[in-house]
């Protein structure tokens, strides 16, 4: 045909004056195109990809009021846990023709605020969010004004917001329980910041496990973190090795598996044997647990469900005008590995 696309955007009236069809056979096209004959469908494709032409998705939308955008707030974009909740937002997405904008909020509370004010603007379809603060006001006004919120890996009032999370009361219980099964009876918690709820469960888990096995409350080293990151293992890792005599704890329970990782990762610097003078348990799961240079044992989370379960109950919100709130809570697994057993 010898066309040549044009230096601006290519629009309908190109292709539909390139292809010698009317504006609304182009638009039959693009939204409807069962009521287009083959030939001339065949016809207006050819000419839509030699004009390079793009449709204009946003405006599209805001002639239809609904976005095709989901937006996932993830808490810390530096922890891989997340990364893999994320695919499985992507998982119950993409055949669904939605795309997913994903945001870091850095564990910072107004910059989550901010997010979330600017997803409204841009009227997404709805807000998949790990808030700093599950019980934020924030939340729940966004889903006031029209936008569909689920918390993911927080666990929300009942009634108020749909929630997607693990049982990390549990998940904290059966750590020590291993912990204890394996002979030790001085263990180390290594925690995070307390503003976070996971680090308080998880604690009150460690600390359940060690009251149902009739050990006094002191037998649970608290160790708090600025972060959940390897640096602050590794500088867990120091001041663990710094300890000496009945003070020194023979096992490790941290927070999450970045932590556990950095603490390894100390222990090997330090001559520090693992499991046989510090055994560790790591939490999550993540890829790099079974990599390590001691394959670490973890608690495992169903990341990937979470995130799936999390975007199934977003859609139904959208979408159900019958839809009512649920909380679901995923019970976490432990996985054992070379990092609490000499075997």
């Amino acid at each position: 045909m010898g066309t040549t696309p044009p230096t601006r955007p290519v629009s309908v009236k190109d292709v539909a004056a390139a292809a010698g069809v009317s504006l609304g056979t182009v638009s039959n096209v693009l939204n409807r195109p069962e009521k287009v004959a083959e030939s001339t469908r065949t016809r207006v494709a050819r000419v839509m990809s030699e004009l390079g032409f793009v449709r204009n998705e946003s405006a599209r939308q805001l002639r239809a009021g609904k976005s095709r955008v989901l937006a996932y707030v993830m808490l810390d974009a530096s922890n891989p846990f997340f990364h893999d909740v994320a695919r499985g937002v992507e998982d119950v997405a993409e055949p669904e023709d939605l795309v997913v904008f994903s945001c870091h909020s850095d564990q910072d509370a107004l910059r989550e605020r901010t997010y979330l004010d600017r997803l409204a603007q841009q009227r997404v379809q709805g807000v998949l969010v790990t808030p700093v603060d599950p019980d934020s006001a924030a939340l729940v006004e966004l889903s006031e004004r029209g936008t569909p919120v689920v918390v993911v890996d927080r666990v929300s009032a009942p009634g108020r917001l749909c929630s997607v999370a693990v049982d990390d009361v549990r998940g904290g219980r059966i750590a020590v329980e291993h912990l204890l099964e394996r002979g030790h009876r001085r263990i180390a918690y290594i925690g995070g910041p307390e503003r976070i709820g996971q680090i308080r469960d998880r604690r009150t888990g460690a600390r359940l496990a060690l009251e149902q096995a009739g050990l006094p409350p002191d037998s649970l080293v608290e160790l708090a973190t600025e972060s959940l990151t390897v640096a602050e293992g590794i500088e867990a890792g120091s001041r663990i090795a710094g300890l000496s005599g009945d003070s020194r704890p023979t096992a490790a329970f941290c927070a999450n598996d970045l932590v556990a990782l950095g603490l390894l990762q100390q222990c090997v610097a330090l001559g520090v044997s693992v499991p046989g003078d510090l055994a560790i348990v790591g939490y999550d799961d993540i890829d790099f647990a079974a990599a390590a240079a001691v394959p670490l044992t973890s608690v495992r989370q169903p990341r990937r469900e979470l995130g799936r379960r999390a975007t199934q109950l977003l859609l139904d919100e959208a979408t159900n005008p019958d839809h009512v709130h649920d909380q679901v809570t995923f019970v976490p697994e432990l996985v054992a590995r070379a990092s609490t057993s000499h075997s």
